[in-house]
């Protein structure tokens, strides 16, 4: 059975973990949001209304009046 002295603990092994977890949790939370099949980018109230306009939900006179308000 082997002895370990209990003044070194394996300071340097425990600094590699550490860099892994942090380089690891950097790295899912800065991955950027356009990238496919990752997250997915929230719609603006803008880029809805966008949208409702061009399926023909929505009139010219209505769409401005709604991007005005919005824009404010």
């Amino acid at each position: 059975m082997m002895h370990y002295n209990n003044d070194y603990h394996y300071w340097g092994m425990h600094f590699v973990w550490w860099a892994i977890w942090i380089i690891f949790l950097i790295w899912i939370f800065a991955t950027p949001y356009k990238i496919p099949g990752k997250r997915a980018q929230k719609e603006t109230p803008l880029d809805v209304l966008k949208k409702r306009f061009a399926v023909g939900e929505i009139s010219k006179e209505e769409y401005q009046e709604k991007k005005d308000l919005l824009k404010k």
